[in-house]
């Protein structure tokens, strides 16, 4: 049984929660972190020295945090072929989207954009908003060409790379501010919504973590 630790509107408790429910495998979760706090205890730090989530850990297993990391365990352990390729070329074509969607997207998005608008939206620095939004359309732009090309990311197959970069979309799509025109991100992202996984583990309100005016 898998145990993971973290909130439940955490993007990168998301990540690996939607790539459980793609693989379809028995798990047990506790919520830590933010308002629920339990992150900092001698307890989670001894799994984690970080203090963030998530944390997985795989039966008697040890802990293991960084949810990029946990991701490709639990593809490389119960995946099939196409989620996370077995030969060296075909997983590292898979890999380069997976990193440049945590290490670019998700950089240029969730700070910079994402938290300013979820939590004092009112209180933005406009200018610092207009100036991250120009980079991440940059970004997205490279995903909207790319998926013109394929169904998904790393081809015509849901793959880790989609994990690591579809689970940040649902915010995107469901602030509010202003987005380009991106008709094939747009696409991917209704395809996204339509998976069972994605709609229970992505698809999370997070009022909770907007700060009182």
């Amino acid at each position: 049984m898998l145990k993971v630790w973290g909130r439940k509107t955490s993007t990168n408790v998301q990540a690996v929660m939607w790539c459980i429910g793609e693989l379809g495998l028995p798990y047990q979760r506790v919520d830590i972190g933010h308002k629920y706090g339990g992150n900092q205890t001698p307890a989670f730090l001894a799994m984690n020295p970080n203090g963030l989530v998530p944390v997985l850990r795989d039966g008697d297993g040890p802990p293991l945090f960084e949810s990029a990391a946990i991701v490709r365990y639990l593809a490389s352990r119960y995946g099939n072929d196409a989620f996370w390729p077995q030969d060296a070329l075909a997983r590292a074509t898979v890999d380069i989207w997976a990193e440049w969607a945590k290490s670019s997207v998700y950089v240029s998005f969730i700070r910079p954009v994402a938290w300013p608008l979820i939590r004092m939206p009112e209180k933005a620095d406009k200018q610092a908003l207009a100036e991250a939004m120009d980079n991440l359309t940059k970004l997205l732009k490279i995903a909207d060409d790319r998926l013109a090309q394929h169904d998904y990311l790393a081809g015509d197959r849901l793959t880790v790379a989609d994990i690591l970069f579809g689970m940040q979309l649902y915010r995107y799509y469901t602030l509010e501010m202003t987005r380009p025109t991106l008709p094939a991100l747009e696409n991917y992202y209704q395809r996204l919504t339509q998976r069972p996984a994605y709609q229970e583990h992505v698809m999370v309100p997070y009022d909770e973590l907007r700060e009182p005016a």
